[in-house]
């Protein structure tokens, strides 16, 4: 098991989420940076969508009592290693990126990432938290899934037999940095005034720090429609760029709606996903225009 001593400013059990029930108002879910949540897990020889955790600017304190195989990827931070209680840690020799064992009685402790937002801790055979419409993943927009991570939270991991051998090394991270968001248009920009996709992909954005992992919510040039009034709510898909009538696009993340109706400008490369669940609040971004879907 691992028991949670201190949780972070945020911290939830993800896996890759609960398709298929939109139809019924249940989101996706799963992790924001799902390219991430299954490198880790195949560093520890898991299965990629097995349960891991997702913490949200890091700050948190990880106890092992039993000893576990553990990864950790995303956004980079500082992380300590050390017995159990209040003395110093040394830091984790193999960081990033690569598999390293946690000895019994072992606690990990993780700094501030110094980019993106994002990290996330795989062990091997998985966070076992009770399964909720066929995932483990905390939805923090219907309340499904685990609770929240706090202080004393003990986490149940799963057995080991039948998984893969640790047969990685190290593997290359993608590093959080500047980030340019390729989008294809529509489906509704026919709602926007002639040259919105161009004022869309002209000038810079600021998360907001209103942002979370429903949606990055973005300040900047003001998208001005060409109609009035509002659409029904029809399907959302995450990344797609969301217009509410004051004109600051958001982009939809994991625990996005399965309805909205404010239209859609743009939608994300599916490759960009990640890249847009790990902007911090305060940081810019810039979209570009893809005439064809990816």
């Amino acid at each position: 098991m691992i028991e949670v001593i201190k949780p972070g400013p945020y911290a939830t059990v993800q896996d890759l989420g609960r398709p298929g029930y939109a139809h019924l108002g249940v989101p996706h879910s799963g992790a924001a940076d799902a390219a991430a949540l299954r490198l880790a897990n195949r560093l520890v020889g898991n299965p990629e969508g097995f349960a891991g955790i997702e913490l949200t600017f890091g700050g948190a304190r990880l106890a092992f009592p039993a000893g576990a195989w553990i990864s950790i990827t995303g956004a980079p931070c500082p992380v300590t290693a050390a017995p159990a209680g209040p003395g110093t840690g040394a830091p984790v020799g193999a960081g990033m990126g690569a598999p390293f064992w946690v000895p019994a009685g072992g606690e990990l402790r993780f700094g501030t990432p110094v980019r993106g937002l994002r990290t996330y801790v795989a062990v091997r055979g998985g966070i076992a938290a009770e399964l909720v419409l066929g995932s483990r993943s905390t939805d923090s927009l219907s309340g499904l899934g685990p609770a929240v991570l706090r202080a004393g939270t003990v986490l149940p991991v799963g057995p080991v037999d039948g998984l893969a051998e640790i047969s990685v090394d190290v593997a290359p991270l993608r590093e959080p940095g500047a980030a340019v968001l390729r989008v294809v248009p529509g489906p509704r920009d026919d709602w926007f005034v002639p040259g919105a996709l161009k004022e869309l992909c002209g000038r810079p954005y600021q998360v907001s720090q209103d942002s979370n992992r429903v949606g990055v919510r973005l300040s900047g040039p003001v998208l001005e429609r060409a109609r009035q009034g509002e659409l029904p709510s029809e399907g959302m898909v995450a990344g797609a760029v969301q217009v509410p009538p004051s004109g600051q696009p958001i982009i939809f993340l994991a625990d996005h709606p399965p309805t909205g109706g404010y239209p859609v400008i743009a939608v994300l490369s599916a490759a960009d996903l990640s890249t847009a669940a790990q902007l911090r609040p305060g940081a810019t971004t810039r979209f570009t225009l893809r005439k064809t879907p990816t």
